[in-house]
């Protein structure tokens, strides 16, 4: 799918279906390059630690698809190796995807990720909040219990906004198409069109990620 073409409706790359577990038999595959992932041509700089391995999910927060794929990726988080990073980045394929942005990169500046990364994506999807633009977004945390105008100061402050700017360079990077996607030792890509499944290319992902840690 042609990410100019994105809209709330079409910006994930997922269709429903490809959200469930994989075949049984895909279990036994040995996932192949250029078909469940590929390689970058060009490695893409991480920002883990000496001996880590950097895994890059990314989403959107109005895309119905990265919302239904994060108890999954919560789940098999919970259970990565002590030298695997998770790394989220929210998206911006157009202009509009910003504010979006701007909110989890504030969230993390207040350390709020832990505690209210998935009700954004509840009160955009269980409770049809149009959480889009900085008035909204504003009104949403004030009623989280945060102090409006810090949350303010820091939503427009050039740390946040240059966050911001660095995710768009990492996604387009990777190269990616559609949400949810994921990035692994910047080296490899996949996503459910190419895995055909999230939860199959969470299988490609500990597949690759073993890779990276034969060739450290």
């Amino acid at each position: 799918m042609n990410r100019r073409e994105f809209s709330a409706g079409t910006a994930c790359v997922l269709a429903t279906a490809s959200l469930g577990l994989p075949q049984l038999a895909w279990a036994q595959k040995k996932p192949e390059d250029g078909v469940e992932y590929k390689s970058l041509d060009k490695r893409v700089a991480t920002e883990a630690s000496a001996g880590k391995i950097e895994v890059v999910e990314f989403f959107w927060y109005s895309c119905p698809h990265c919302n239904a794929f994060e108890p999954q990726l919560e789940a098999w988080a919970k259970k990565l190796p002590a030298d695997v990073v998770l790394k989220r980045v929210p998206v911006a394929f157009r202009d509009s995807f910003v504010p979006q942005q701007r909110l989890f990169y504030t969230l993390e500046a207040l350390n709020k990720l832990p505690e209210l990364h998935t009700k954004v994506f509840q009160a955009i999807h269980v409770d049809k909040q149009p959480i889009d633009n900085e008035a909204a977004i504003l009104a949403w945390a004030d009623k989280q219990g945060l102090d409006k105008a810090k949350f303010q100061e820091l939503y427009n402050s050039f740390s946040v906004q240059t966050k911001a700017r660095k995710a768009v360079q990492l996604q387009d990077a990777f190269k990616v198409e559609g949400v949810p996607a994921l990035g692994i030792a910047g080296r490899y890509y996949t996503d459910g069109s190419m895995a055909g499944t999230m939860a199959r290319a969470l299988q490609v992902s500990d597949f690759l990620i073993a890779e990276a840690r034969k060739s450290r």
